[in-house]
């Protein structure tokens, strides 16, 4: 058995290894990722495979056509849900507020009618102005001691958000799906096919150079589908608007640029992730 002194943890200060092996459960954590951990150019960003059937987003996202569809549609029955869900609670606040407005009136009613009813006042003039003035305070004084209240026993269940007060702060659920990766409303209208040229190893190539697209900037010509470097359409296609490829005509508005690969070094984007934990404080 090795002697006291010699033991992990058993002198000051730390070492780095002790150090991470205790604090290592509490913090934000962050890991380096490599290459294998990165999104490749030309995979599903939902299935993260080789997109067989290619479609691109607006926002240069390209997915396999079987599923991002899906995805839309189950999102889509998703919204209907939720849309009826939430004009159903509209109709509850709705019959609410009128309930209440029924019974104010009502009450409201009944002491008009208690008054004219009851014996005469001497003044009725001192008598209401009196009246009103204890109102007034007793509602002030429970209105304090319900804010003190809430200021120092948040943890009761009578000082937790009311349902009335969630239903006033309902929003209304969006009409769209959004992307999986941007966050943007999508629609399927909005997905653009994608001629992806592949080479005897797999891997996905530019149409008019044949170069393997890896991590270099790259563009899509919407009009016809089809997918080069940004460097080769620069030179060859921008400068007469005509697609090297299908000879068709284009415009600015359908040049699409699609998000490139990454790889494990810095320079090619995002290499880190990470995890918040709590912290000990």
């Amino acid at each position: 058995m090795a002697r006291k002194s010699k033991q992990p943890g058993g002198h000051n200060p730390l070492t780095a290894h002790e150090r991470k092996k205790l604090l290592g459960a509490y913090g934000t954590t962050t890991a380096r990722l490599g290459t294998d951990s990165q999104q490749k150019f030309g995979y599903c960003c939902l299935g993260l495979q080789p997109a067989a059937d290619p479609v691109a987003t607006p926002s240069g996202h390209i997915y396999n056509r079987e599923a991002i569809v899906s995805y839309l549609l189950t999102k889509t029955q998703d919204y209907k849900k939720a849309l009826a869900a939430y004009e159903g609670r509209q109709t509850q606040r709705s019959a609410k507020r009128q309930k209440l407005t029924k019974e104010k009136e009502e009450e409201q009613l009944a002491q008009f009618e208690r008054k004219n009813k009851g014996a005469s006042q001497l003044s009725d003039a001192t008598h209401s102005q009196a009246l009103v003035a204890t109102t007034q305070i007793n509602l002030e004084s429970r209105e304090t001691a319900t804010a003190t209240l809430k200021r120092t026993s948040y943890w009761l269940s009578e000082m937790q958000p009311a349902q009335q007060d969630i239903l006033d702060t309902d929003e209304l659920p969006p009409k769209r799906p959004a992307s999986p990766m941007s966050g943007e409303p999508l629609r399927i209208k909005d997905l653009t096919p994608l001629d992806l040229r592949t080479d005897d190893a797999g891997g996905f190539t530019c149409a008019v150079s044949d170069k393997s697209l890896t991590t270099q900037p790259v563009v899509a010509i919407t009009k016809s589908g089809q997918v080069m470097l940004k460097s080769v359409f620069d030179e060859l296609a921008r400068p007469t608007m005509t697609c090297p490829i299908t000879g068709k005509k284009f415009k600015e508005k359908h040049v699409l640029t699609l998000q490139k690969g990454s790889s494990g070094f810095a320079a090619s984007g995002s290499v880190t992730a990470k995890k918040y934990r709590p912290t000990m404080t």
